[in-house]
């Protein structure tokens, strides 16, 4: 599967996850500690309004967004699934093989292609595709097609700091043969635990 192939059906997952969000729980806590709902989806709003400046060369100097920040959820305003689909369609609008091919510089992993953004952003949005989707109880299941190619990524690539990924985690017998929950668990996420009440 190609890089854009993978980073399309992953954007797909996460639009079908907020379309699925129940009114009046965008304020509810989500799987990333200290952020809501509305907070994971302004994180991905920032994730593509990042990449469209990288992919532009353009100057972006909004940190709202940004691992780790304490109110991300302002950028995704009043109705979080409308502002993530226009930011998705800006977004994309500048991916071309040619922009795919410019060479941007990202703290901690040093200066990648845009390409290397793109799958990077996989990640990101299958990850808190299932943070949102778990901490709901929604049922909109992951793409399991692409968990390997997110799987090899993160074990080349994982930042574990605060803000983005936490330690790697031991799944329990009998769930330690389930790709999705390896997975998860070495990007610092218990699927096997209950959702907090």
């Amino acid at each position: 599967m190609e890089t854009m192939e993978r980073y399309r059906r992953a954007q797909d997952g996460f639009d079908a996850t907020l379309a699925a969000m129940p009114a009046g729980r965008w304020d509810a806590p989500s799987m990333c500690s200290e952020w809501t709902v509305r907070d994971v989806a302004g994180h991905v709003v920032w994730g593509q309004e990042q990449l469209r400046a990288w992919a532009t060369g353009a100057e972006y100097a909004v940190s709202t967004g940004a691992p780790g920040s304490p109110h991300p959820g302002e950028l995704a305003g009043a109705d979080p699934l409308a502002t993530w689909r226009e930011a998705r369609a800006a977004g994309d609008a500048t991916l071309t093989p040619e922009t795919l091919a410019r060479l941007t510089a990202i703290p901690g992993l040093g200066e990648v292609s845009m390409a290397a953004v793109v799958t990077l952003l996989t990640t990101d949005l299958l990850a808190h595709s299932w943070d949102i989707g778990h901490a709901l109880g929604l049922s909109v299941p992951l793409d399991q097609t692409l968990i390997p190619g997110s799987f090899e990524w993160a074990r080349a690539n994982v930042l574990r700091r605060p803000g983005f990924f936490g330690p790697e985690l031991t799944p329990p017998a009998g769930t330690d043969d389930v790709e999705e929950v390896r997975w998860l668990a070495f990007l610092g996420r218990a699927a096997w635990q209950p959702v907090p009440a």
